[in-house]
């Protein structure tokens, strides 16, 4: 696929230069350069709407409301039946814009073929009639407008809200392609949202029925952005055609603007026939290749709408059941379940027998199925256990594939405060042995403390500047979180080395780590004794833990991407690092070693800073939206300084650190 079409500076100015692409054509079957319609004197002086408008067959008046919006044909209002205070949505077609008989037929032909419809993501059809000004459509009133007026509003959408969005479309959709109805103009205003922020699917002034091949209707109708390659090349319209404007909206939803949208109406058709488009970086893998298997010039080739549900952007992460109506303006809190949850309980019960529901459990009870489940390994009292933090149930995992990225994260001095108050209600997490040092004598609070040091002389002293300095190689020894799971409202919180070491921190304290190709397995107790053995000689008590550990290395690896391009390169056997304590807060993970390592991944967007000594010197390692890593000096940053992006995740480092040592 060719994606060198056009700029990014091209596709934002298209953004307030032709803003009426999008809207939709004057004349079925004919598109339009769009212009302003030269008006006749008649039209001119054409009062408005009249306030209250009457059916003259039933006897029933409607008071007229404000107007939602406008396109080719005609005007939709709100009006409330005067009996019933009932409200509809109604479209107000000017009898004078359907004088000849095809433009006659046409609405009737959309009345006819709306009205049979009936679907819970249709608009629906309430009733009709027409007086010597006007014809009336009575149709179920969207209080939240439409996803033109959501996009507007919020330029791009998060991942999970596209899921959520695009489940109802094509739910729509196929009700649509199985009764053999094409929609045939898809596009952000047609997706109504109602009170509930529910989606319907309307406007069906350019639907038709699915004829063969042969006898499809070569007309090139629709809206120029989303329309297809065979449409514009004059094959006609098939249910392919409407999946291929599906990919447009996905795209012009997660990108910001639609996928071939050039300054020029020839030069977007030209992108369109062939197929150029830019795909970004910042999309999720899963919607790059979701939007790739979509937009295909071949439309046998495209993917149909039970493989775009069954597609991994939809069934490898979290959908939500409702979306709360400040989505409408704002990027909402979303509180998905935990990523593991589904597939932990359904293996947990093939290994261990079923378990009662959550909702039957108390705190205590919980966490004593937690110790029986390690019965053998660790004897303590439940009011021991009690005594470490977890974390808490309701906490929203990080994102890990798929979640779309939150810009300005970080970025100015102003939201520094309040990103500490948010650091200060979010401070949760598990911890092992906080105050116990480590064998070579490290705890949790004093690597923190060493780093939050480092870290403070390194800011105090670092000039002002505009770009990193040279990166330098990394140490061979130098070993990073790749993936993790956060599974600790059952068991604990697991993750995988980049020298492919699979570890997990149960919740009671203890550690296991797999390494050596799963071929031996660390064992550390709460009392820093650490025991190493061959896989094959593990003793029975270890078993359950070896389980879960491998059930989490499982699910990390059939579901999670490596979250950047640092690889470790094979080192003789050893004690693998071991995880001391992991912190959760509103924007990042952290994560201290008892090699004194300390990892901060912050997952909105996926960059992350490791900081771990080599010798006598500090090196700070930098893993960027794109995944690409930079490994520096840090007295070298003291010196020349870094850019503003760096700087501001240090300080917010910082600010965790200095947080944790008041905690």
């Amino acid at each position: 696929m060719n994606t060198a079409c056009f700029t990014t500076s091209q596709r934002t100015s298209c953004l307030t230069m032709n803003p009426d692409l999008f809207k939709p054509c004057p004349e079925h079957g004919q598109v339009i350069l769009p212009t302003k319609p030269n008006k006749t004197k008649s039209e001119q002086i054409k009062p408005d709407l009249a306030q209250v408008v009457t059916d003259s067959k039933t006897g029933k008046s409607y008071s007229k409301g404000k107007l939602l919006g406008k396109g080719g044909f005609a005007r939709c209002y709100e009006m409330t039946d005067l009996s019933s205070n009932k409200m509809y949505a109604v479209k107000v077609i000017p009898q004078s814009r359907v004088s000849k008989p095809h433009q006659r037929d046409k609405i009737t032909n959309e009345i006819e073929l709306h009205k049979t419809l009936h679907h819970k993501h249709v608009v629906k059809f309430s009733h009709h009639f027409e007086d010597q000004d006007n014809i009336y459509i009575f149709l179920e009133l969207c209080s939240r407008k439409s996803l033109a007026h959501i996009w507007k509003a919020r330029h791009t959408l998060t991942d999970p809200e596209v899921r959520y969005y695009l489940r109802q479309i094509i739910s729509g959709l196929k009700y649509l392609h199985n009764r053999g109805i094409l929609h045939r103009d898809l596009k952000l205003g047609n997706f109504f949202v109602n009170e509930n922020m529910e989606l319907r699917l309307g406007d069906f002034g350019l639907a038709a029925k699915l004829e063969t091949v042969e006898q499809r209707k070569k007309t090139i109708c629709g809206t120029p952005n989303y329309l297809a390659p065979e449409v514009l090349n004059r094959q006609g319209h098939g249910t392919e055609s409407d999946v291929w404007s599906l990919g447009c909206v996905m795209y012009t939803l997660m990108c910001g603007n639609p996928p071939f949208e050039t300054l020029d109406l020839k030069e977007t058709y030209k992108c369109i026939k062939e197929v150029k488009y830019n795909l970004p970086s910042t999309l999720s893998p899963a919607a790059q290749k979701l939007i790739s298997g979509i937009l295909q010039k071949d439309p046998s080739d495209r993917l149909t709408l039970d493989q775009i549900l069954n597609h991994q952007f939809f069934t490898k992460a979290f959908t939500p059941d409702k979306l709360p109506p400040s989505s409408c303006v704002t990027v909402p809190e979303l509180n998905p379940p935990s990523p593991a949850k589904r597939f932990f309980t359904k293996m947990a019960k093939s290994l261990f027998g079923k378990r009662k529901s959550k909702v039957e459990k108390n705190h205590c009870e919980e966490r004593e199925s937690i110790s029986k489940l390690v019965s053998g390994i660790v004897k303590c009292s439940i009011s021991r256990q009690m005594s470490y933090k977890t974390v808490c149930t309701d906490e929203a995992p990080p994102p890990t594939v798929g979640q779309q990225v939150s810009s300005g994260l970080l970025d100015t001095p102003a939201e520094e405060e309040s990103r500490k108050s948010a650091a200060s209600r979010s401070f949760k997490g598990t911890v092992a042995s906080s105050t116990e040092p480590c064998e070579d004598g490290l705890t949790p609070a004093s690597i923190a403390e060493s780093a939050m040091k480092v870290l403070n002389s390194c800011l105090s002293a670092m000039p002002a500047a505009t770009r990193n300095p040279p990166c330098l190689s990394r140490p061979k020894s130098f070993i990073w979180v790749t993936k993790w799971v956060d599974y600790s409202n059952k068991y604990g919180f697991g993750y995988q080395l980049s020298n492919q070491n699979i570890g997990v921190l149960f919740n009671e304290g203890t550690h296991l780590s797999l390494c050596d190709q799963r071929k031996t397995v660390h064992y550390c107790l709460t009392n820093n004794k650490h025991f190493t053995f061959q896989a094959s000689a593990l003793p029975e008590q270890l078993c359950s833990q070896k389980q879960i550990v491998e059930l989490m290395a499982n699910y990390m690896e059939q579901n999670l991407m490596e979250g950047g391009d640092l690889h470790c390169e094979d080192q003789p056997p050893s004690q693998p690092p071991l995880l001391l304590q992991w912190v959760k807060t509103d924007h990042a993970l952290v994560m201290l070693f008892n090699n004194g390592t300390l990892q901060v991944n912050f997952y909105t967007d996926h960059t992350k800073i490791i900081l771990c000594k080599s010798s006598d010197s500090y090196l700070l390692t930098y893993i960027s939206r794109e995944r690409v890593s930079y490994t520096y000096l840090l007295s070298m940053l003291s010196e020349m300084g870094c850019s503003a992006e760096l700087r501001h995740r240090m300080r917010y480092v910082v600010q965790l650190l200095q947080h944790h040592g008041d905690s």
